[in-house]
């Protein structure tokens, strides 16, 4: 399964990091961006610390790496913001797409706390989608 977003930088890392907490080696987790930001925001990487899910290792890495012929296709896309919808490329017919839509939280202004509290919020909002979706067989 492959998560989406323009950067590559939070949501899709946020959610690929759940999904390998969450349920393990049932799924194999994966994101990319439409046009990769070249790092993964350490307010994602604190965020998701909090929960004991390490994601500092994780890199930003472009949508063109799983496509055909440079890379093998997941069986599913899960974009997780209107503009990886919108400019996603077309995948092989045998791959699934879902969107789920949430908010940039690198885009949010204000202080720190406020930043941070965004972060939260949003990877709890992943995470709440992501357990729905896998009890309600959605993936």
């Amino acid at each position: 399964m492959l998560f989406l977003c323009t950067g590559n930088s939070c949501r899709s890392h946020l959610a690929e990091g759940l999904l390998e907490s969450i349920a393990g080696d049932a799924y194999s987790s994966l994101s990319a961006g439409t046009r990769p930001a070249g790092y993964v925001h350490p307010l994602a990487v604190r965020v998701m610390g909090e929960l004991g899910i390490d994601i500092s290792g994780h890199s930003s890495k472009s949508i063109e790496s799983f496509l055909p012929p440079v890379g093998d296709p997941p069986d599913l896309v899960v974009s997780v913001c209107a503009g990886a919808e919108k400019e996603c490329p077309p995948f092989p017919a045998d791959v699934r797409r879902i969107h789920w839509l949430f908010e940039d939280p690198a885009k949010v202004s204000g202080g720190s706390d406020e930043q941070l509290a965004v972060f939260r919020r949003i990877r709890d909002e992943i995470r709440h989608r992501l357990v729905r979706a896998l009890e309600g067989g959605e993936l």
